[in-house]
């Protein structure tokens, strides 16, 4: 096999986790690079990257429970409601009654979980399609919204706004950036060198030919050069600021997903779901069990993306949350997601938020207007996404393809034999 065919199998389409991880950020990086010749070296700037973080951080946070409920074959159309719904609560609960800002988010955890299990219930249990529920939930939560909170603005005490618009604080010795920043971009090196080395001993172990040594380490590099150019920019602005807190929680919560939708027998169990709920019923599957936890899941990463937001913005009020179901929506279809069920990952769909992220703030510094950033949002989206299906269409190369491919195969397979074929034996003869 040539080098350029070694560079095309395993640097983008490789089986490994890394390589997948690869293009997806193959993909922002060209995005990123488009945006920073059109602003004039803006785009790439500390305080916009922690900007574009602290801004985006709880629609990404909602892609990620959004890319269950979507791999389940269902749609959520009431997260916004519910994050706003969650936000007055909580801010209710702090500024009116007394509650410790702590266990004003434990309060507001618990409400988000109700409020999922209570849409997972007519789902899952009464059969009620989730494009209907939450729809109904989208009407009953927003008006909660206002009603609790009388259209009016409810502001929530400093403590509180600490995971919404803090950053991690300085500590140790002067180096003229922050240290705690410096030391998780050390250890995501490290993560990404000991993974590349995991990957290609289990590939060895398996029988398999790992990646030659110059894809990985070519792989490695790139990698390891990515973090430490976004640790260098989160740890080096202005005095004072670093990594947000919400992209903090962010990043526990991407680690911990990813695992569980991968790695985890109920994990994989919603891929199955979605991708033949039949046949997974028929391998043991509950199929109700599935439905009710991917929607209460939801129900609870809504409430902290509310109260997120909330904590950002200081204050809760009537307009939080409106068409944020829809950025959600966008950044998992974006991400690899099949409109059908049963295929996309969180990592694809973190990718497809910060996409849409990029593309609005790179609008933004160019001095776009809002209404005209949604169109053009919208028309490039969509002409980009038209032309790419023609080419595939026509047997052409196609941008969507090669970068989502990875994307899809990251995604868990279904148990092998999720209906055991019948026994020669035990076939019948047929009839005449």
């Amino acid at each position: 096999m040539s080098g350029l065919q070694d560079l095309k199998k395993n640097l983008f389409g490789g089986t490994t986790t890394v390589g997948r991880q690869f293009g997806m950020i193959f993909t922002l990086v060209a995005i990123v690079l488009l945006f920073e010749v059109l602003t004039d070296g803006l785009t790439l700037t500390s305080g916009n990257l922690i900007a574009v973080v602290s801004q985006y951080s709880y629609i990404l946070i909602l892609a990620i429970g959004m890319l269950m409920v979507i791999v389940a074959g269902h749609i959520d159309l009431s997260v916004g409601s519910v994050a706003a719904f969650v936000g007055i609560v909580v801010a209710k609960s702090i500024a009116h009654f007394g509650i410790p800002w702590p266990l004003g988010i434990v309060l507001g955890l618990v409400v988000g979980a109700l409020i999922g299990a209570w849409q997972g219930f007519w789902v899952a249990y009464i059969g009620v399609p989730a494009f209907i529920v939450t729809l109904a939930g989208m009407l009953l939560f927003r008006g909660g919204n206002q009603f609790i909170g009388n259209a009016d603005t409810v502001p929530v005490p400093e403590g509180f706004r600490y995971i919404g618009a803090g950053y991690l604080p300085e500590v140790g010795p002067a180096t003229g950036y922050n240290n705690l920043t410096l030391l998780l971009g050390l250890l995501g090196c490290l993560a990404v060198a000991w993974r590349e080395w995991q990957a290609r001993r289990t590939r060895k172990e398996m029988g398999a030919e790992p990646a030659p040594i110059w894809i990985s380490g070519l792989r490695l590099a790139v990698m390891v050069g990515a973090i430490v150019f976004a640790t260098l920019r989160f740890a080096g602005g202005r005095v004072g600021t670093s990594l947000p807190i919400s992209g903090i929680i962010l990043i526990v919560l991407v680690l911990i997903y990813s695992f569980y939708t991968r790695n985890t027998v109920s994990g994989r169990r919603i891929y199955a779901v979605g991708g033949n709920a039949r046949a997974a019923e028929l391998s043991g599957v509950k199929l109700q069990r599935v439905n009710f936890f991917v929607m209460c899941n939801m129900g609870v990463l809504a409430a902290l993306a509310g109260m997120i937001f909330v904590a950002r913005s200081a204050a809760s009020g009537p307009q939080d949350g409106l068409s944020w179901e829809l950025d959600a929506i966008a950044a998992v279809f974006i991400g690899g997601a099949a409109v059908s069920g049963g295929l996309g990952t969180v990592s694809g769909s973190i990718v497809g938020g910060l996409v849409m992220a990029l593309l609005n703030n790179g609008l933004q510094l160019m001095g776009v207007g809002v209404d005209l950033v949604q169109m053009i949002k919208g028309l490039v989206l969509l002409l980009a996404v038209a032309i790419d299906v023609y080419n595939k269409s026509q047997g052409r190369f196609s941008i969507v393809d090669s970068i989502m491919r990875p994307l899809r195969r990251d995604a868990p397979s279904v148990p092998a034999p999720l209906v055991e074929a019948p026994r020669q034996s035990d076939k019948t003869p047929a009839a005449g």
